[in-house]
């Protein structure tokens, strides 16, 4: 079973660095699924070390921050404009920020209690490997909570542009039991993985495409096509994509997951 996923990293992060400035106003999805995720997982330790990963523009943070229990809060993100963009946010939230690579994290061995992500992990290049290096960073009893794209999502973008040539157009992302297995590999234990699939409406293609490009959710699978895509190409796949009345609609495949270290 492989861990690697073919992403360009340096595409991935000149992607949400330039994503930066107008991210908020598109991720509407992100913050749904981030309140989500701490309705499923909240917070229940006092006197914690609490790292949001990929903290973005900073709503997560900002969630966790607003917790009553006492916390020390630390924000992670590889591009510095979102961090940036998250203290003109929150001018006022009680935590500190560190600009790095989720998958080498500048935290020491048994640093950390908690880790909270949310959809930040897809872009993980080796997510074995970063979940080893997680398990380096939590103290016994931490745990694990993020939530991830899975494989179903944007199948209807897929399916348009497999009838337009064979390159990778949407980025390709783990199964439930891949996470799973990845993180029995990596010595978790009460491992608790969901998946639920989410369908939002568009007017049409094009705002899909505005929005994934808004969000830096680029194509940056080293299976791309290395070519610009035409403007005949992008007519044939806007053809080919389903309609669903006077709209589209778009599937978004998010697997939320809880894991712990055993004492």
């Amino acid at each position: 079973m492989t861990a690697e996923i073919l992403l360009d990293k340096h595409k991935v992060r000149r992607s949400f660095a330039a994503a930066a400035a107008g991210y908020d106003s598109l991720a509407s999805l992100q913050r749904q699924v981030g309140l989500e995720l701490l309705r499923r997982f909240p917070l229940h330790g006092r006197d914690e070390v609490i790292v949001d990963l990929g903290c973005g523009t900073g709503f997560l943070t900002h969630q966790l921050a607003a917790n009553p229990l006492r916390q020390q809060l630390l924000a992670l993100d590889v591009a510095m404009p979102m961090l940036a963009a998250s203290r003109r946010n929150y001018p006022a939230m009680r935590a500190d920020y560190v600009c790095g690579d989720a998958e080498k994290l500048p935290f020491a061995d048994n640093s950390i209690d908690r880790i909270y992500s949310n959809l930040a992990l897809q872009w993980a290049q080796e997510l074995s490997a970063a979940l080893l290096d997680f398990q380096r960073v939590l103290k016994s009893r931490g745990s694990l909570v993020f939530a991830t794209f899975g494989p179903q999502t944007l199948v209807e973008l897929k399916a348009a542009w497999s009838v337009v040539d064979d390159y990778t157009h949407v980025n390709d992302f783990h199964t439930a039991d891949q996470i799973e297995w990845f993180l029995q590999v990596a010595g978790f234990e009460g491992i608790n993985v969901d998946s639920v699939l989410y369908r939002s409406e568009y007017s049409d293609v094009e705002t899909l495409m505005r929005e994934l490009k808004g969000i830096g959710a680029h194509n940056v699978n080293r299976k791309r096509n290395p070519r610009p895509t035409t403007k005949t190409q992008l007519q044939e796949m806007i053809k080919h994509y389903p309609r669903q009345g006077a709209g589209i609609l778009a599937s978004y495949e998010i697997i939320f997951v809880r894991a712990e270290l055993s004492a």
